[in-house]
């Protein structure tokens, strides 16, 4: 990594970081914080970005989080284009797409493996396609966007928080079997993130009740869960692994 100084719970300079779900919402977001700190980022996506990535230091690639060829091509062209992966932050997940929140007799079988499929298997996809690079390195920071629901037993979303539960369940797990190849493993549990997404699904109402329940009591922005993020990302957290950090203004503590 770059030896330059940087302020304190920033990525490195030069740090390559892989980030998913960031051609919009919080992805984007992360991407955009993490290359104006100086990190080389690379975001993946299903989709184009909404924004426009020319000049910004991140390159976008198309991948479906849930495919291992995908995760195989990822690697391939972060490593051909910077020779290195430092970090990994798995933030892609099926989320607007769920539609209306309903009990969890109504959800489909279809429905919940789709579900599984990117925001779980996603994660221990990619945490096993890059290992073999971090550890060739001595080193390497994964950060999994996990979700505070896991901690407030969040109703008729049954499939999502479930499927966020397992990301902490493997964030912990395999925590425990990487750390002595100098990779640290650890989770994010943000609150209800104020994007695109989260509007279609609840009304305003709802989205002031929420922000009105916290201890710092307004709205989550998709930046107030960037420099957390950055922390996990640096050399910084090089003594914290299989931990997970609730970021949501405090409404659930642990």
């Amino acid at each position: 990594m770059n030896p330059m100084p940087t302020a304190p719970g920033s990525v490195e300079p030069g740090t390559v970081v892989l980030v998913t779900g960031g051609a919009r919402g919080i992805g984007a977001t992360l991407g955009r914080h993490l290359a104006a700190e100086g990190a080389a980022v690379v975001t993946a996506d299903v989709v184009e970005p909404a924004w426009d990535v020319d000049g910004s230091g991140v390159t976008h690639v198309p991948a479906d989080v849930s495919d291992e060829a995908s995760w195989r091509h990822l690697v391939d062209t972060t490593l051909d284009r910077h020779g290195r992966i430092d970090a990994l932050v798995n933030n892609a997940a099926v989320y607007q797409g769920l539609g209306d929140k309903r009990p969890f007799t109504d959800i489909t079988v279809e429905e919940w493996d789709r579900v599984m499929a990117v925001n779980t298997r996603g994660v221990w996809l990619g945490m096993r396609a890059v290992h073999p690079t971090m550890k060739q390195q001595g080193h390497g920071r994964v950060v999994n966007i996990a979700s505070s629901t896991v901690h407030m037993g969040v109703p008729f979303f049954a499939h999502y928080t479930a499927s966020k539960g397992a990301v902490i369940a493997l964030t912990r797990s395999v925590a425990r079997e990487v750390g002595r190849d100098g990779i640290t493993v650890n989770a994010i549990a943000p609150g209800l993130v104020e994007t695109e997404a989260t509007r279609a699904l609840n009304d305003d109402e709802y989205l002031a009740t929420s922000a009105g329940r916290r201890a710092v009591p307004r709205r989550m922005e998709p930046g107030d869960l960037a420099p957390a993020v950055s922390f996990l990302c640096s050399r910084g957290s090089g003594f914290i692994t299989g931990q997970t950090l609730i970021v949501d203004g405090g409404v659930a503590f642990s």
